[in-house]
């Protein structure tokens, strides 16, 4: 897997996206607000669009944000009863070093669950968009044999240097943010630009390998 040219593709493609199309960015940029939208936009670049698709029928958009976030929420809920189980009880205790102790090994077990299932969920995402339908995103057989055959060791390492680019992202969006007043517009709309980047990075990822039917 050619991370560096996924990099590149994804700054590309996100830079087509808003430069030169001043009003299309502003919209985004205020569909972070409307966060439906933004993720409408988002499931429009995992269905594998290219270039960058305009933005439009925001009935649509709205929709199939909603369906993503309804995705994203029923992935969630092992972390939720896990929380449930561990974290009220400890609320609960008299004993302190026990209430940690229990909250600690919640803690532990949320992180571990929580990373798994977003292996599984980000890939479970963009078949959904690709497939056209809510079901396909927890087609477990058929995402974890994706996942085989873009390699689970490719497949962290791409997620891991997503990661770096987001750290290096947020360093810079917080030191525009320290600029009084305009530095806030600057990140204002500097993030439709990287929710776009990162979409099509992980649809890279998605699309190195054959999809299962």
């Amino acid at each position: 897997m050619d991370y560096g040219n996924m990099l590149s593709d994804s700054f590309s493609y996100a830079k087509d996206a808003v430069w030169g199309k001043w009003v299309q960015w502003i919209l985004l940029a205020i569909s972070t607000i409307i966060f439906p939208l933004i993720m409408g936009y988002m499931v429009r670049i995992y269905s594998g669009v290219k270039p960058a698709p305009e933005v439009g029928n925001w009935v649509g958009m709205f929709i199939d944000g909603l369906k993503l976030f309804v995705i994203g929420i029923i992935y969630g809920i092992p972390l939720f009863v896990i929380m449930a189980i561990f974290f009220v009880p400890a609320a609960m205790m008299s004993d302190p070093l026990a209430a940690l102790g229990t909250m600690g090994i919640g803690l532990l077990l949320v992180l571990v669950v929580g990373i798994i299932i977003s292996l599984i969920s980000t890939i479970g995402m963009i078949r959904f968009a690709q497939k056209d339908s809510i079901g396909q995103a927890f087609a477990f057989g058929a995402i974890l044999e994706h996942i085989g055959k873009i390699g689970w060791g490719s497949y962290i390492i791409a997620i891991i240097v997503l990661m770096v680019a987001g750290f290096v992202f947020g360093f810079i969006v917080g030191i525009l943010g320290m600029i009084p007043v305009l530095g806030w517009v600057i990140a204002f709309l500097l993030y439709p630009v990287w929710a776009i980047f990162a979409a099509r990075y992980m649809t890279l990822i998605y699309e190195s390998a054959q999809a299962p039917a």
